[in-house]
């Protein structure tokens, strides 16, 4: 079964995963990313970056429309 396309790009997730210290457990050969060695915290870890980083730039959008 093919895999699905993220909607995040890796460069991303692996930002957030560097930011949390474990990006080392990510294995990446060119434009591949390898998250097989991560644990499941750590990918909800990633998960949850992800949503912060979200939330933080609607309310930079909002704050820039005046609201």
């Amino acid at each position: 079964m093919p895999r699905r396309r993220s909607i995040v790009s890796d460069d991303v997730k692996y930002e957030i995963a560097r930011e949390l210290g474990f990006a080392d457990k990510i294995n990446v050969e060119g434009d591949d990313y390898d998250y097989g060695n991560i644990t499941t915290r750590e990918a909800g870890l990633i998960v949850r970056g992800l949503i912060e980083k979200a939330e933080r730039a609607m309310a930079d959008q909002l704050r820039r429309r005046g609201r």
